[in-house]
């Protein structure tokens, strides 16, 4: 159904934010994920937020990998500026896009695979350099766009649709995070607005890098092999004229539960996820201790959800390289190139 246009007929009593704009003016274009995607649903929380945060749509830089999950900065914040990078190379062009103009707010949307596996050194590079903006990983633990391979973030003993277990340890991207110093850490579900959309506004208002990983299940490839009626199953005994997939549509997952308490949310597939969200007397001031909980917690399977670690006096790449207060590009070309004596002079102390 891609082809067919959003509506643009709003409701005349649709709430209005100090803007003046509605929630369906940081909307985009309709999604062509499957039905049930938990991506869906973090790109509703970012129109959620961005709405309350009455942020201009215009004031806004949207960048992706490839994968399913960076297909979805199409679905919100449709007049925002945007830019689909190849694979993994996302904080590149964060990067330099932030280095150009300070004066943006910028949400990189990437996936466990963009970033874990061939954006690794680009997504632990970002953080070094301190670059100011809200990196977003919708980690469903598997290449969903490219048939359900394992992904870096897949734990030991999952199976694919195959039915093969993964053999191998996953990475954290909330411990790398911790361990790479990022400012502001945190991890969620999509399905838990109650604590995504907050979480999203004091990241997008976060001055430094802001990190947040968001466990957002993949319904097409949570079935087993197993079954008679699995795609894999149904292609080995048709001969297809033509190469043609069905997505059965899904409910969406949702959870609501209390600061401290454990939730298990029974996935698609059947499997369970225990979730833990932090109490409201934790401290997210203490980047160790932020680590050793993580690690206590991991003993029994629980997955830790809330603000995870917030440094109040963050390293800014701005502030560390001492540019211009001005973006570089309403500079004049004079302080931009200002000639041969200035560069002489840079060769000069590096040499």
């Amino acid at each position: 159904m891609s082809y067919l246009p959003k509506p643009k007929i709003h409701h005349p009593q649709l709430p209005k934010n100090a803007l003046g704009l509605t929630r369906r003016d940081y909307e985009g274009s309709l999604s062509t994920l499957c039905a049930g995607c938990g991506h869906d649903s973090v790109s509703a929380a970012l129109i959620q937020a961005c709405f309350e945060l009455d942020l201009p749509p215009h004031r806004v830089g949207k960048l992706s990998g490839i994968g399913c999950s960076s297909k979805t900065p199409t679905y919100f914040l449709g007049p925002a500026h945007g830019f689909n990078s190849v694979h993994g190379r996302m904080p590149s062009i964060a990067s330099g896009a932030a280095a150009a103009n300070r004066d943006l707010v910028y949400i990189g949307v990437s996936g466990d695979g963009d970033t874990a596996s061939i954006g690794l050194g680009q997504f632990i590079h970002a953080m070094r350099r301190g670059v100011n903006m809200l990196y977003l990983v919708e980690n469903n633990g598997t290449y969903g766009l490219t048939k359900g391979q394992f992904s870096a973030t897949a734990d030991v003993g999952s199976k694919n649709k195959a039915g093969k277990a993964n053999p191998y340890t996953p990475i954290d991207l909330v411990q790398l995070a911790l361990q790479m110093g990022a400012g502001f850490v945190a991890r969620s579900f999509s399905g838990d607005k109650e604590q995504l959309v907050p979480l999203l506004k004091a990241a997008i208002s976060y001055p430094g890098f802001a990190f947040i990983d968001v466990i957002s299940p993949c319904v097409t490839f949570n079935n087993h092999e197993s079954s008679t009626k699995s795609y894999a199953a149904t292609r080995r005994r048709d001969r297809p004229l033509v190469e043609a997939d069905f997505v059965p549509p899904a409910q969406e997952i949702t959870a609501a539960y209390a600061p401290g308490e454990h939730h298990t949310v029974t996935l698609h597939d059947g499997s369970r996820l225990l979730l833990k969200k932090l109490a409201e007397d934790y401290d997210p001031y203490d980047r160790i201790a932020a680590m050793d909980y993580l690690n206590r917690h991991q003993t029994d399977g629980s997955l830790l959800t809330g603000l995870l670690y917030v440094d109040p006096e963050p390293n800014e790449m701005h502030a560390m390289l001492g540019t211009d207060a001005t973006a570089l590009n309403r500079l004049p070309f004079e302080s931009l190139c200002p000639g041969a004596a200035a560069l002489e002079a840079v060769n000069a102390a590096l040499r």
